[in-house]
């Protein structure tokens, strides 16, 4: 007879530990939060570590290919460029977020409102943002420049309102996906008053809708601002916005591509970090 010899047995592997809270940041979200974070330092302190007074000019060094002393080169002013683009952080992100908070508190009160409303409330304010939709954001802006003059805070306004339309219509989508919901009805049946539905009851629920809004808007209204400023409405013609250095040095891009690629990829840059987070966060709120 032929021996069977039985294998010995094996010792079963223990999968490793799950540890609560170790998932990995995503690479694009990490990535994109990495370049918010760079820009926002570059706002606050990039005008006091620029090696150059950023409007300061001097013609003997025009067009002054980039080099160790001017790392990006000059303009058509000699006007070091790597300087203006670390001020000009400044001005787009004091507009941008400013326009952003702005659009938030006012359309996420019209989507509450018109979500929470009866119909024919609801549809008076969906009448309003449709009109409000279709008139085109440039014209007003050169309207508003004309009556207000040409400043920060009418920046600020014009792009701020031209953004109400959009969060106001997803801010009331959320709010007829929770208005019946029970916690509603119980708050209903103890008397809560209207301000309380909303504010207490109905926001506290819709806020990853607002997060998604606050950032897609906040990209948004970084191109806008540049867009305005690049079509001379914005910052001051000599500022060193990155809109405004684009239009201004347009002309010498065979000269001196860096005074008009500098400002635009800056532009760029920050708009791509912006849609990355958007991205990321828009994907987990359908996740969840």
């Amino acid at each position: 007879m032929t021996d069977v010899i039985a294998a010995p047995p094996r010792t079963p592997v223990e999968p490793p530990p799950v540890v609560a809270g170790s998932r990995r940041v995503p690479l694009a979200l990490s990535f994109g939060l990495l370049i918010l974070l760079w820009w926002t330092l570059v706002a606050v302190f990039g005008q006091h570590l620029a090696p150059f007074d950023p409007v300061a000019q001097d013609p003997a060094t025009k067009f002054a290919s980039p080099s160790g002393e001017h790392w990006l080169g000059t303009d058509q002013f000699g006007r070091d460029v790597f300087s203006r683009m670390l001020a000009g952080a400044r001005s787009v992100l004091s507009v941008a977020p400013l326009a952003t908070v702005l659009s938030l508190i006012v359309g996420t009160i019209v989507g509450l409102i018109a979500g929470a409303s009866g119909r024919w409330v609801d549809e008076a304010v969906m009448r309003v943002l449709d009109t409000l939709t279709v008139f085109p954001a440039i014209v007003a802006s050169i309207l508003f420049v004309a009556l207000l003059g040409q400043s920060t805070p009418v920046l600020v306004l014009v792009i701020g309102f031209s953004f109400v339309p959009i969060v106001a219509r997803s801010v009331r989508a959320a709010t007829l996906v929770e208005r019946d919901k029970p916690y509603v009805e119980a708050a209903r049946l103890r008397g809560e008053p209207t301000w309380s539905l909303l504010f207490r009851e109905i926001l506290p629920n819709i806020t990853t809708t607002v997060l998604v809004e606050a950032v897609s808007r906040l990209g948004d209204a970084v191109f806008a601002a540049a867009t305005l400023s690049f079509l001379g409405l914005g910052a001051a013609p000599g500022s060193p916005d990155w809109g405004a250095s684009v239009a201004d040095n347009r002309a010498w891009l065979q000269i001196a591509p860096w005074t008009v690629l500098t400002p635009a990829l800056a532009i760029a840059s920050l708009v791509i970090g912006v849609a990355l987070v958007t991205d990321e966060l828009r994907a987990r709120t359908e996740r969840s």
